[in-house]
């Protein structure tokens, strides 16, 4: 069949050197895509926000599967366009993104389903949400209700913190994703990531991982979108994955079908591994970036075939199978990253890195010009190793970097530093 992806980063990468290496897969078009993405399929310039545009694509190239990656498209509701012209797409309904879409709605959800998160309280006044944060203490996290591309949560350590970071949201800052916020109790623990595969009614699990959201070596600066993960995450013992499974996951599938709204799609838990056990942070409606670029190049199974089947409400008839090897991801970001970054510099080298043994380098913000590739974004490449274990994953992601010419980027240098830790013992 021929399959259209929804998506311009590493994550849609990867998805599509996936996508386009199914049996099942005819011919792969990209909208709009990245020089990576060309690699796999052709890359359609078409303004995904005017779903009428993406279904007349459709029509006329005969798309018989869309998949969509990133969260934007699946709040605005582009699957429930593409269903209700006929067209088969992956990824929740509108009202089912509403897990990404909307934080309040999730914890509303994990207080009526009993799913374990952290207290919460919900405000759209600053000065009532001020007076709570001085009557309940810090530190406390501070997040934005609605999507704000990596901006919305703030773990402030102090009073004056969470104000700022209220008055931002609150006033504006954020733009409607502030209008409310959701003040929780900080959660102390080792964070991980978990992917479920959904149909509806059923889940399967999808890989763990962990990433690193600061900017800096040990963890240090801002908060960004991700500077580099690994698969698999040790610290997810089979033990915990049942009990994710279990008390987070499965109540939540329940919980959303009983509301109308059954969830079909990736589920991605982020989870605090508290000494109590597993709590819910945030759940994504969709893969995540960089974490996609670590489990999908240990996927052996038909990718096309799992997402059909979650479509169709068949994932009892799926078995999923994963390479024995770990992955670890590079995030090569441009110099200024998160704050204002400048576009255009020349990036040479990605074809000797690329040759390496285990190693696939990832486009996420970087653009064709002429003969040559150029940063046009703030993460611009991720750059994953594979090998038996992720030591072994880091060296090779690190060898691929060190043959990346691009004076205007930096990266991180401990990626993995915590599973590394674990291996050493």
């Amino acid at each position: 069949m021929n399959i259209l992806l929804i998506g311009s980063g590493g994550r849609e990468h990867a998805l599509a050197r996936s996508l386009s290496a199914s049996a099942l897969c005819q011919r792969l078009f990209i909208a709009p895509g990245n020089p990576g993405t060309a690699r796999h399929g052709a890359n359609v310039t078409l303004d995904v926000t005017d779903h009428r545009a993406v279904i007349d694509f459709c029509r006329v190239m005969a798309i018989g599967f869309v998949v969509v990656g990133p969260e934007a498209p699946l709040v605005a509701g582009l699957v429930d366009d593409l269903t209700a012209a006929g067209i088969k797409a992956f990824g929740p309904s509108k009202a089912a993104a509403q897990l990404e879409g909307s934080k309040a709605f999730t914890k509303d959800l994990c207080a009526e389903c009993g799913i374990p998160t952290a207290a919460y309280r919900r405000f759209t006044d600053a000065e009532a949400a001020k007076t709570y944060i001085r009557n309940y203490g810090v530190p406390t996290v501070v997040k934005a209700d609605g999507l704000a591309a990596g901006k919305g949560v703030v773990v402030a350590m102090s009073f004056e913190e969470a104000e700022a970071a209220i008055d931002m949201m609150i006033g504006g800052g954020l733009g409607a994703a502030g209008a409310e916020v959701v003040i929780e109790a900080f959660l102390e623990g080792e964070e991980a990531s978990f992917f479920a595969l959904c149909d509806g009614a059923k889940a399967i699990p999808f890989g763990t991982a962990q990433d690193h959201k600061r900017v800096f070596d040990g963890d240090e600066g801002p908060n960004t979108g991700g500077m580099g993960a690994y698969s698999p995450a040790a610290v997810l013992t089979p033990e915990l994955q049942a009990r994710v499974m279990h008390e987070i996951i499965e109540p939540t599938l329940k919980g959303m079908a009983a509301r109308g709204t059954p969830y079909k799609g990736i589920l991605y838990a982020g989870l605090m591994l508290t000494k109590d056990g597993p709590k819910l942070i945030e759940y994504n409606a969709r893969l995540g970036d960089p974490e996609t670029q670590v489990l999908l190049p240990r996927l052996t199974s038909d990718l096309v075939e799992a997402l059909l089947a979650a479509c169709d409400g068949k994932l009892d008839t799926v078995s999923l199978t994963w390479s024995d090897k770990a992955a670890l991801t590079v995030v090569m970001a441009a110099n200024g990253y998160p704050g204002a970054v400048e576009k255009g510099s020349e990036i040479r080298g990605l074809d000797k890195a690329g040759a390496l043994d285990d190693v696939i380098v990832f486009h996420a913000g970087t653009k064709q010009d002429a003969d040559r590739i150029v940063a046009n974004g703030g993460r611009v490449l991720n750059v994953t190793g594979l090998g038996r274990t992720i030591t072994e994953a880091q060296a090779k992601a690190y060898e691929a970097v060190s043959q990346v010419d691009w004076p205007e980027g930096f990266c991180r240098r401990d990626i993995g530093w915590r599973a590394l830790e674990r291996e050493r013992g």
